[in-house]
């Protein structure tokens, strides 16, 4: 079992739900971002996603965006971000999710990518364009270098391709919670639960609620009836507001501790 599904069985005795955080790799720099995950891990946060900087972020709005060019201008490429991982599997047993797109795994490799990846600590792998009807290769790789595949759900996913990502994803099952772009929200969409709902009658595997969850009441919503939930944009604007400072860090972990007293 992986480190993400030792945190979900771990979390299910203690009565908690998780708190998944996302960053981009290399904004405002690489120790910056070493900084923040291991704040986060000391905040309490369950699982860190690790965003790789790509020129093309379509699933991503504004924020994250301008987060990856900043991070693209200061030279981050997709090596950079493994030793990243590296680095910070040398200090923490954080749960840590890279979530990419499938242009820098394919111009890497495949398999490449999977086995430098598992090899520099990560313990999975979201790629947000990779749909499952496309993924046999990927996941052939994956489950060949011991990495959870995670897929995305949306309010438009038919129960057929539901029942295909609770089939081959692992580790936990993304509920994306509307249409369109990341970006942090004031309110969910009414219908997310009914969403969580339909992904339950076709798994037992977790599911986290991402896109547009900004703070603790929304978390606490989330964690009345799915798994945990997932803040990035927030944090991304959090980061980019410190400019550097040297509180980034402490700044980012009251807020994440903040995030992570709702999910109890």
């Amino acid at each position: 079992m992986s480190r993400i599904g030792e945190r979900f069985q771990e979390l299910s005795r203690r009565g908690e739900k998780a708190l998944v955080c996302f960053i981009t790799a290399g904004d405002p720099d690489m120790d910056s971002s070493e900084a923040v995950v291991l704040a986060l891990a000391e905040a309490g946060v369950d699982i860190v996603e690790i965003g790789v900087p790509f020129s093309d972020p379509l699933a991503d709005g504004p924020s994250i965006q301008a987060s990856s060019q900043r991070a693209l201008d200061g030279g981050v490429t997709p090596p950079a971000v493994l030793d990243l991982v590296r680095r910070v599997r040398e200090k923490s047993d954080l749960p840590l999710v890279l979530m990419t797109y499938f242009n820098p795994v394919q111009m890497m490799g495949v398999r490449r990518f999977a086995d430098e990846a598992a090899a520099a600590g990560a313990d999975g792998v979201i790629m947000t364009d990779l749909p499952p009807e496309e993924a046999g290769e990927w996941k052939a790789a994956a489950d060949a270098a011991g990495l959870d595949t995670i897929f995305l759900l949306a309010p438009t996913s038919t129960d057929e391709r539901i029942r295909r990502v609770a089939e081959m994803g692992s580790g936990f099952i993304y509920c994306v919670s509307r249409t369109g772009v990341t970006g942090a929200r004031k309110e969910l969409p009414a219908d997310v639960k009914d969403l969580v709902n339909r992904i339950r009658n076709s798994t037992t595997k977790p599911i986290v609620v991402g896109f547009g969850v900004s703070g603790p009441e929304q978390v606490r919503e989330i964690s009345k009836w799915a798994d945990g939930a997932v803040v990035g944009s927030a944090l991304v604007d959090l980061i980019a507001s410190a400019d550097g400072s040297d509180s980034l860090a402490e700044r980012v972990r009251a807020f994440a501790s903040a995030l992570k007293a709702a999910t109890v």
